[in-house]
């Protein structure tokens, strides 16, 4: 099983969630924003929270639009490198998810002072340092506080042509639905923090955790594509729901081609789950068709909140193995069809 070092400080028990799994839930969020007064009227604001896209989109010009973003959460494993790693990939995964290249970074920092080291400290920025430069989006400076529990994120920001952005709104009816990345990291973020993820399982996690979702840069550029999220806090029914809120449609799922981690499964039969699941499935139930046959196994899986989880992309059904390419072509094999759009149904149905 999986420990922090002697040395190290276990950053998941400094905290009371972790990951994704830290959101607000979607109910209290909707509750919050119900009352909040309409944005002014900006042309050049081609995307705001109206649509619960990924990130706010500016048109600079005719050729250029400013993505920009935010996203940080508390530890959800105890190696700080790591923690680093899997945040700034979170973060820069909403730029991915909009179709447009990050250009630069800055860091959302809050650490217990008195409890971290600043070494330890140092390796979390150190690691999402690392991530980011990568894709040659330099963490260029940021802010830090002391703060009762650690937390560390990214501010994110990207370039793009206006007519390639790729809202999660522009999903068209029949269009098949592709995910880019197997289910189950908040399940074994759940199992770390009990103590019961093996050593194999947990380099599967920090795999797809940190596996950059850079297709998503790729897939503005194919004909065809018409709509992407990624797949994080909320589970896959939770951002499925917003493609189909956005596009005014329904969704089918084939519940066999779903792609999960199988260390996920077992760990699923044997009791580990996670407490944002069921907030999540609170949250979509009433816009979902689950068959009466299927147990909370099933219902866990497409609410397991998924931190830097895959790309959920709509295209045209002719276009669905150049997408598959995309993604096998970037490291991700995994990728699958799981579904598609659907015009005579306004929820979110699924077939055996």
């Amino acid at each position: 099983m999986i420990d922090a070092p002697a040395s190290i400080p276990a950053l998941t028990r400094l905290a009371r969630g972790g990951g994704c799994g830290c959101k607000l839930a979607p109910g209290m969020l909707d509750r919050i924003l119900a009352e909040s007064p309409p944005l002014p009227v900006n042309p050049d604001l081609i995307i705001d929270a109206t649509t619960r896209d990924d990130a706010a989109v500016y048109r600079i010009n005719a050729e250029t639009a400013l993505v920009a973003t935010t996203d940080f959460f508390a530890p959800v494993v105890d190696d700080p490198y790591e923690f680093g790693r899997i945040a700034a990939a979170n973060a820069l995964s909403d730029i991915f998810a909009m179709g447009a290249s990050p250009i630069f970074c800055l860091a959302v920092v809050g650490m217990p002072a008195d409890t971290l080291p600043p070494e330890t400290i140092r390796k979390i920025l150190d690691g999402g340092r690392s991530v980011a430069e990568s894709v040659n989006a330099p963490v260029t400076g940021g802010h830090s506080i002391d703060a009762a529990e650690p937390f560390y994120g990214l501010v994110a920001l990207g370039l793009t042509h206006p007519d390639r952005i790729l809202s999660n709104a522009g999903a068209q009816a029949d269009d098949v639905l592709i995910l880019g990345k197997p289910l189950g990291i908040g399940i074994f973020s759940a199992a770390l923090k009990r103590g019961l993820l093996n050593t194999s399982d947990y380099a599967v996690m920090i795999d797809a955790a940190t596996r950059l979702n850079t297709p998503g840069t790729d897939l503005a550029h194919l004909e065809g594509v018409h709509a992407m999220t990624d797949v994080t806090g909320f589970g896959l029914l939770g951002h499925l729901s917003e493609l189909c809120r956005g596009a005014g449609l329904g969704a089918v799922i084939d519940r066999t081609a779903l792609p999960v981690f199988e260390g996920a499964r077992v760990l699923l039969r044997d009791g580990v789950r996670t407490g944002a699941s069921e907030r999540n499935w609170a949250a979509v139930k009433a816009h979902v068709n689950f068959p009466e046959a299927w147990d909370a196994f099933d219902r866990d899986i497409l609410c397991d909140p998924q931190t830097n989880g895959g790309l959920l992309v709509a295209c045209r059904s002719d276009r669905a193995n150049a997408v598959l390419r995309i993604f096998t072509h970037h490291g991700g094999k995994e990728a699958a069809v799981i579904g598609k759009m659907v015009a005579d149904q306004p929820m979110i149905g699924f077939t055996m």
